[in-house]
């Protein structure tokens, strides 16, 4: 483990195949989102599950692997740390994109 500091571990199910890009002096990057699920009971004592999506990237030999590895609904583990990105729009509004940079995968299911 490389740090505490800044450090993600998840295992989930991707909501789609990554998307694939190149990046200039050809850097490959991959995105895709990964579903996680949780739960609770709530006062009735029935049980309530929760999703929650997370964007996940990953770069150069990582997304290669993500690449090969990673398919819409197979479950994964990934470990990394947290980012994000804040930009402002046309309209002057600002926003924030929090994602998860790769550093581990792992399949848990094998690829049919």
């Amino acid at each position: 483990m490389t740090t505490l500091r800044n450090s993600v571990q998840l295992i989930g199910r991707p909501g789609i195949d990554p998307e694939v890009k190149t990046i200039a002096n050809d850097r490959k990057m991959v995105r895709f989102t990964l579903a996680t699920n949780d739960y609770y009971f709530n006062n009735k004592g029935e049980r309530i599950e929760e999703t929650q999506w997370h964007n996940i990237v990953a770069w150069g030999k990582t997304a290669d692997i993500v690449e090969k590895l990673v398919k819409k609904g197979k479950e994964i583990m990934i470990e990394g740390k947290l980012a994000s990105n804040n930009w402002e729009d046309k309209e002057g509004v600002k926003h924030t994109q929090v994602q998860v940079i790769i550093n581990e995968i792992l399949a848990l299911e094998k690829a049919s």
